[in-house]
């Protein structure tokens, strides 16, 4: 069923798990996510980012994005990461995205909290979220998200008493933080600032996100975790779990596209559950109806479909 990020990360905040975003820029990937969202019964953050864009346009991707989203039976937020152009995040919102990020961390602080806000306000006039960034997240190198390599990151770590603020002003329905993540695969192991996520997540109300998820390890995310993140966002290590299986699978020429296509959507659906599983997202896809009852995202469409499917199986008893 189609959701938007208050509806999976509000319980995951309350209830001290987290949701992963996961990029899928094809429909391998997609069909992969989906697969262990759906095995291991948890609600899941679906989409693409700008940066992105060049292997999957947004119009494209849209198209199988959605419709499965509404077809799958757990939640399924789809959506635009790193919106970098605002003309681009309002496309996905038309599109039917249910979530956009609007990465404006690079500006100042005043400037970022104008134009956030002008964008939540045109997302949740689509009855969509809003993620923003506070700090900015850089790249390791070789990240397929960005290139914004940053000689001391510390520099641009998220302030907690900036960070109350900011949610204030630009009603943001996520936060991303920079507390000493990085996007891509991690040269050296990372130093988390686990007690600037702790009074963060004690100082704001909206859940936490942290970016470059790939790479960290069981025991980083299991803490980021406990100290208040909520979402975490990940793509290196599906996209490298698709292609190795893809080598393995490609021994000689007389192989095919269609030959590689199911170990692709077999080891992202793996690689998925894994973490999943280590979020503790895991049996949680019935915690996401809203506190008034409603389905998800007013999917609505979803809902008949069970209805008027169960009514056909009565009446073909009686």
């Amino acid at each position: 069923m189609l959701a938007n990020l208050n509806d999976v990360l509000r319980p995951a905040k309350k209830n001290k798990y987290a949701v992963g975003l996961f990029n899928a820029v094809n429909l391998e990937l997609a069909r992969g996510i989906i697969n262990a969202a759906e095995a291991t019964r948890s609600p899941v953050i679906m989409g693409t980012a700008e940066v992105l864009l060049p292997y999957g346009p947004l119009e494209e991707v849209s198209y199988y994005l959605v419709p499965m989203a509404k077809k799958a039976s757990v939640p399924v937020v789809i959506h635009f990461d790193h919106g970098l152009n605002f003309d681009t995040c309002v496309k996905a919102l038309e599109l039917g995205f249910t979530s956009v990020m609007y990465d404006c961390s690079t500006d100042s602080y005043e400037e970022n909290v104008r134009k956030v806000k002008e964008m939540a306000e045109i997302a949740h006039s689509y009855g969509a979220t809003i993620e923003g960034e506070l700090g900015h997240v850089g790249d390791n190198e070789g990240s397929a998200e960005g290139s914004s390599h940053l000689a001391d990151p510390s520099k641009f770590f998220t302030d907690p008493k900036q960070a109350k603020d900011y949610v204030e002003k630009t009603g943001v329905d996520a936060l991303a933080i920079a507390v000493g993540n990085a996007h891509g695969a991690y040269k050296l192991p990372p130093k988390l600032d686990f007690n600037r996520i702790r009074t963060i997540a004690n100082t704001v109300d909206v859940p936490l996100v942290l970016h470059g998820g790939s790479g960290l390890t069981d025991n980083d995310f299991r803490q980021a975790i406990k100290e208040g993140i909520s979402k975490v966002n990940i793509f290196t290590d599906i996209n490298v779990a698709a292609v190795e299986a893809e080598f393995k699978k490609f021994s000689s020429m007389d192989k095919g596209l269609i030959d590689l296509i199911p170990a692709a959507v077999e080891a992202v659906k793996q690689e998925s559950m894994k973490k999943m599983q280590l979020f503790s997202s895991d049996g949680k896809a019935g915690g996401c109806v809203r506190a008034d009852g409603t389905i998800p995202a007013g999917d609505i469409e979803t809902l008949t479909k069970l209805v008027t499917a169960e009514v056909i199986k009565y009446f073909k008893k009686v």
